[in-house]
């Protein structure tokens, strides 16, 4: 059976998220397994002296895992494998511990907005699995799912990233038993909007009609698509709260070095503003002869 990564943090904003990763594990039918990320800088005797040191860490790791043993216990799960590292950098090691081969999903808690960086943005951009990021402020009686997809796309990379995301969003729709949506956003300046020089009501016709095979593989009947147009953040941000979206799930192309610095990804924008739990999909490379009918 395929595995769940759960990350649990002793400082972690979502307090239950062992408990809301061995539920969703066990509803994907997935088998899950705790890893507690212990980490701390000392100061005083503890710093000058390495026996302190290694003192203190072994009880920071022992209650740790403590802690974790006590939980699962609380949910009659005393079986779930857990285990406590003391490590400083949490996202090098848990994307170097969660291979494609042996697990289907990482799951942590999102941190607050303002301290979403470094840990959240390197999971992100790292992850040879989908990453799901647990809400500290989900939106009230969230009960549908949102998976962003980039329709009309003939560039192989984004082809191969609806599939998965398509594949992924399905899979979740039917394990939670929660509406399924599409949400496509046709990227347009403000600028542009603002001098209402475009038409934006044919360009959204244009592309059902453009996108109609697409969109009739995928399977959802017409009220569940949603064709916006606007920048893609604030409109993925904006549908997934009138839709009280439990999950969205979305692509990232993962950029790194200087390009991710500028130009960043959709998924980490919507970030900053997010009201559900985002799963994040990295980008997965796909035969050439592979069709979006064999995913969906």
């Amino acid at each position: 059976m395929d595995r769940m990564f759960i990350i649990s943090q002793k400082h972690q904003a979502k307090n239950d998220v062992i408990s809301a990763g061995v539920l969703l594990a066990n509803q994907l039918g997935l088998s899950p397994e705790v890893m507690s990320y212990c980490y701390e800088s000392f100061s005083g005797d503890a710093y000058y002296n390495p026996r302190i040191a290694a003192s203190v860490r072994l009880q920071i790791l022992n209650e740790a895992e403590k802690n974790v043993e006590t939980e699962l216990t609380q949910l009659s799960a005393e079986q779930v494998p857990h285990h406590a590292v003391w490590c400083k950098n949490l996202s090098e090691h848990a994307c170097g511990q969660v291979n494609a081969d042996e697990y289907a999903m990482m799951l942590k808690s999102l941190a607050e907005p303002e301290h979403l960086q470094p840990t959240d943005w390197q999971l992100i951009r790292n992850t040879q699995v989908p990453l799901m990021l647990m809400s500290n402020n989900l939106v009230r009686r969230a009960n549908s799912i949102l998976m962003a997809v980039d329709l009309g796309s003939n560039n192989p990379d984004k082809l191969a990233l609806n599939h998965a995301v398509i594949k992924q969003a399905k899979q979740l729709a039917k394990a939670t038993g929660a509406k399924l949506h599409l949400g496509f956003v046709i990227r347009l300046p403000k600028l542009l909007r603002d001098m209402d020089v475009v038409n934006t009501q044919h360009l959204v016709k244009e592309a059902y009609l453009s996108n109609k095979q697409e969109i009739e593989l995928i399977g959802l009947p017409p009220e569940q698509v949603h064709i916006l147009i606007g920048d893609a953040d604030l409109c993925l941000f904006e549908l997934s709260c009138r839709l009280k979206a439990e999950y969205i799930v979305m692509g990232v192309r993962q950029h790194k070095g200087i390009l991710g610095q500028i130009i960043g990804n959709t998924a980490e924008a919507i970030l900053q503003r997010l009201r559900s739990n985002i799963l994040v999909v990295p980008n997965v490379k796909l035969s050439e002869n592979s069709q979006l009918s064999s995913l969906v």
